[in-house]
């Protein structure tokens, strides 16, 4: 994984402040604090929108995370792949099956730190059941995973608490989704 903007301090900076700015002039509020952890899979929920990510990422950016995230392979392409690399971006190639889960706990096993952003729902609409992966590359890695959130009836953003896997996951999916309940997407009006 390659440098990303968050590791610019000018640029990270100056990011932070724009960020700071867009939300305010929205009316969006950021809650929670950050793990002191180095290492853990932040998941964002519930993900209903186009807007989700870019409002997450304001959020990221205002309190200077260092976040990487998996998008399609087609965000990738040019004009705008380098930037969505230098975002942090990782693509996935969603046509095939690739062994992602794995690829990711590796990539935890070999860094000092790391954070991935993982939307459970899998996609941008309201799904009746979440992808595991997130949950597996936590468990597999043996990192928390932060309860990271969007509700649009208050008008946060934020981080919850960690979530430590126990290895049951439906037991564990919904200890998770539990604290979601009251959340409430940007499509969820």
């Amino acid at each position: 994984m390659s440098k990303t903007v968050f590791r610019v301090p000018v640029l990270s900076a100056a990011l932070s402040l724009l960020a700071r700015g867009v939300l305010r002039a929205g009316g969006w509020q950021v809650i929670g604090t950050l793990p002191e952890q180095r290492k853990y899979v932040l998941i964002g929920a519930p993900h209903t929108s186009n807007w989700d990510f870019p409002l997450m990422l304001l959020a990221v950016l205002k309190i200077g995370m260092d976040v990487h995230w998996l998008g399609k392979n087609s965000l990738f392409r040019a004009p705008f792949g380098g930037i969505m690399r230098w975002f942090g971006g990782i693509a996935v190639d969603r046509s095939r099956a690739n062994n992602l889960v794995s690829q990711m706990v590796a990539q935890f096993h070999a860094r000092h730190e790391l954070v991935i952003l993982i939307p459970p729902e899998g996609t941008r609409a309201k799904v009746e059941r979440w992808k595991s992966g997130f949950y597996y590359v936590a468990a597999g890695a043996e990192v928390p995973i932060l309860l990271g959130f969007i509700d649009a009836s208050r008008k946060q953003l934020g981080f919850g608490p960690l979530f430590y896997p126990t290895g049951d996951y439906d037991a564990d999916l919904r200890e998770i989704q539990r604290f979601y309940r009251d959340k409430k997407g940007l499509c969820e009006q």
